[in-house]
């Protein structure tokens, strides 16, 4: 009779047992499941925003609702056995491939996300017109906001003061904006459409002088202001694409001022006369006496009067950096390519060749 009892005793016991682990086995599979991602061959991302004074249950809720998470009841357990009492208020962006301990981790974090965030970009070889017409398109600044912004003297000065780089170049009166050439080319983050001009131009001269900082020592030993650098890659940029292209028309460049020539860049003119490089221009207009105009017959060895352009690093470092070469001449066809000559001659007959090609520019 004893062992009838202890039988029948073990086997309720085993019956528990195994129940218990079939529990403990379903518990932890959907434990599994429900804290795994809503879809892990996905990164598409949903943007939630948590508000300030939500409680632990609004927050799953709203995460709930917005297909992040797939239990409440295990994004409370999770929070509260990790011990997470601070879920902060932000919007965020999840991805739907996170797992809920992420997701959680994140929350605790807290999100530098800013859905208000805007992105600029500024391409280089543009101008300040052309840029003043990105943030007027981009932020509340209206075009004339920028161009009166860049050409108050009295910023300018300031500027000046705060930049070891910008000078009193940047004050001559037949310059069209001091600025020119100083504001770096990049794709920049400001925090939303109200964004000040002076706060995106600022943005900009801080980018440049991180640029020019790798080249200070070079710079004060070259005999050469920034303002001269800058003019010359200026040019370059708008001259040649490839990198040793650029490098190279520097080294002809100098070599054309070391001999009191002009530098004869049709680039300059256009700028020069404010006409966009779509046709060609007349020999009048590439007479035209102007500070800016390398063609201009009074231009004998000299810079333009400023940077026709804002340059990129590469159009910086070849203007730092030239290749020295014996050539006075250069001519590019309509894909680019870049022929060099040493003298007026070989110059002409290159030109020649290109427009019997078919591959003159125009």
């Amino acid at each position: 009779m004893e062992k009838r009892r202890l039988k029948k005793k073990v086997k309720i016991l085993l019956i528990i047992l195994i129940s218990l682990a079939v529990v403990l086995i379903a518990s932890s599979m959907s434990y599994v499941y429900l804290s795994s991602p809503i879809d892990k061959n996905s990164n598409a991302i949903i943007e939630v925003t948590i508000k300030s004074g939500m409680n632990r249950k609004e927050i799953a809720n709203t995460l709930k609702e917005r297909g992040v998470i797939r239990s409440k009841l295990i994004f409370t357990i999770v929070t509260k056995i990790n011990n997470k009492k601070t879920l902060k208020a932000a919007t965020y962006q999840f991805q739907k491939n996170m797992s809920l301990n992420e997701i959680v981790d994140i929350l605790t974090n807290g999100s530098t996300y800013n859905p208000d965030i805007v992105k600029i970009t500024f391409k280089e070889g543009k101008t300040i017109k052309d840029y003043a017409l990105e943030i007027a398109n981009y932020t509340d600044n209206t075009y004339e906001d920028v161009i009166n912004t860049v050409s108050d003297i009295n910023y300018l000065k300031e500027l000046i003061n705060n930049y070891w780089f910008l000078t009193d170049d940047i004050l001559n009166d037949n310059l069209y904006f001091g600025l020119e050439g100083y504001l770096f080319p990049d794709t920049y983050e400001f925090i939303n459409k109200k964004v000040d001009t002076k706060k995106i131009i600022e943005t900009m001269l801080n980018r440049t002088e991180k640029e020019l900082n790798e080249y200070k020592g070079t710079i004060e030993t070259s005999g050469k202001s920034v303002h001269e650098i800058l003019t010359m890659a200026s040019i370059i940029e708008l001259e040649g694409i490839k990198k040793d292209d650029r490098k190279m028309i520097a080294g002809v460049f100098n070599n054309r001022l070391a001999k009191n020539m002009n530098l004869g860049s049709d680039v300059t003119t256009y700028y020069a006369l404010q006409i966009e490089m779509k046709t060609d221009l007349t020999s009048a207009q590439f007479a035209t006496i102007n500070p800016y105009n390398t063609r201009a017959a009074n231009m004998g060895g000299k810079l333009p009067v400023g940077p026709i352009c804002n340059p990129s690093s590469i159009s910086i470092e070849a203007s730092i950096n030239p290749t020295d070469n014996n050539y006075l001449f250069f001519v590019a066809d309509k894909n680019g390519k870049i022929y060099y000559g040493e003298t007026e001659n070989d110059h002409n007959k290159l030109v020649n060749e290109i427009k019997e090609a078919g591959n003159w520019i125009w």
